[in-house]
């Protein structure tokens, strides 16, 4: 126990900037004011480190995944255990490039991740050419880290070898090649990504529908929506759904619906209602209904919610307002609430009304920015009532900005507001009181709770 609790301490406290060089010719760059790693004390601290401690040095580089989700590349060294990661490193010198290079033929999967990575956010000049020429290694592990090099660095000069690698015998790298043909996104290799639909290795199927949700073609929806029916791989049916919602093509509606109503599988149903909330095709509310009230998974209950707010379908508001007030999860009540913010309806449903009084302060907090959304002068008495019990300062300044959008010009309440201990709702209760437009648009201290799902 104790040498787990040293290591994910070691591991919190290690970034890269511990690897950054003290010497003046490889200082921060003048322009950019980031420093250039030490890349041999880098690859040599990593070195037979743990999967963890290597994933938490690697979130410190910037890597592109599959898209919104957390999907990270299909194949990497360290076995896909990390999510997209974000920051910039400066360019690096040559010799540099040559050791991260040759670090990619080593067999620690922590310094070819690390290494991959690194020589990802470098000039296509320096790594184009190198990456492309180990597509043809001997080696299948190392074609497969090549591809994903040249997914993150995106050079449209591999397109070609790429395409080539897209028949390779392994299928690491093939889906790396696909996943990489996606992120550069050259119309090209659309038709060669497509023939890998048919693939007999799931991770391969998957990359290359996820690639092909990248092109932006609308020509893809038909193939997508077979898969998505037909694929006995849940991975590759929610890469799918992602695609189709990625497409945003109404025409997708009838398939996502199928899926979100019928799909075994939560994680397929949870992208379908997404992509259906992208799609933000009212066809699409029934089913989008039915999930919020019945599905047996939270976070598809919640994702449903979430996409009956992006559709603004206000048939739905009832069917939001009881998920607001009497679904078991926190989160889904709350998203639930906040969705009946977007539907820019007129009279608030009697659950967000009750959800008022949740024991959540995040429920509480979107109910009444959904209120002042609304704007329903019949939610005065309720909303009154919450603001004499709310402690919340943030959910106390949502109140008083729903009691001044629903038409509350009482002498006796504005009185209280602007003579309130609590200087957010005096401020509140001032700009709401003067009519202050930056304050009901939305500027300045406004809260306006915005989650995703």
């Amino acid at each position: 126990m104790n040498r787990t609790l040293g290591l994910l301490t070691t591991a919190a406290a290690v970034t890269l900037s511990s690897f950054l060089s003290p010497h003046s010719d490889r200082a921060a760059s003048p322009t950019s004011g980031v420093a250039l790693l030490d890349v041999r004390a880098l690859l040599e601290a990593a070195r037979g480190a743990p999967p963890i401690i290597c994933a938490l040095a690697a979130r410190s580089l910037r890597g592109y995944g599959w898209g919104d989700h957390g999907h990270g590349a299909p194949v990497t060294p360290l076995g896909n255990v990390l999510a997209d990661t974000d920051g910039d490193l400066e360019l690096l010198p040559a010799a540099d490039v040559e050791r991260l290079l040759e670090a990619l033929a080593l067999e620690d999967p922590c310094v070819r991740e690390l290494s991959v990575r690194i020589l990802g956010q470098q000039r296509d000049e320096a790594v184009a050419g190198p990456l492309v020429a180990r597509l043809g290694a001997g080696d299948a592990s190392l074609r497969a880290v090549a591809a994903f090099g040249l997914g993150l660095a995106r050079p449209v000069r591999a397109v070609e070898p790429l395409v080539r690698t897209l028949r390779d015998a392994s299928a690491d790298a093939r889906a790396n090649a696909a996943w990489a043909l996606g992120s550069i996104g050259d119309g090209r290799a659309l038709a060669p990504v497509l023939t890998l639909f048919r693939d007999d290795q799931a991770v391969v199927r998957e990359a290359a529908v996820v690639a092909a949700g990248r092109f932006e073609s609308t020509s893809t929806v038909a193939l997508l929506m077979r898969v998505l029916r037909q694929d006995d791989a849940p991975a590759v049916r929610r890469a799918a759904a992602w695609a189709l919602g990625q497409l945003e093509s109404r025409d997708a509606t009838p398939a996502l619906a199928e899926a979100l109503s019928r799909d075994a599988e939560a994680r397929v149903r949870e992208m379908a209602a997404w992509a259906l909330g992208e799609t933000e095709s009212r066809g699409a509310s029934a089913a989008l209904v039915t999930a919020l009230r019945r599905d047996a998974d939270e976070a598809v209950r919640e994702t449903a919610a979430w996409a009956l707010g992006n559709t603004e379908d206000r048939a739905a508001a009832e069917a939001l307002g009881a998920a607001a007030a009497g679904d078991q999860s926190d989160d889904v009540r709350g998203t639930a609430a906040w969705a009946l913010g977007q539907l820019e309806g007129h009279t608030a449903p009697a659950g967000l009304l009750r959800a008022l009084r949740d024991e959540s302060k995040d429920v509480r907090l979107k109910a009444a920015w959904a209120l002042g959304e609304i704007g329903d002068a019949a939610a005065q008495p309720a909303l009154r009532e919450a603001l004499g019990r709310e402690t919340e300062a943030r959910t106390r300044l949502a109140l008083v900005r729903a009691l001044m959008k629903s038409g509350e010009r009482s002498e006796r309440t504005l009185t209280e507001l602007l003579s309130s201990r609590d200087p957010l709702v005096r401020d509140g209760g001032g700009g709401g009181g003067a009519g202050n437009d930056a304050f009901a648009r939305g500027r300045g201290r406004e809260p306006r709770p915005r989650p995703f799902p």
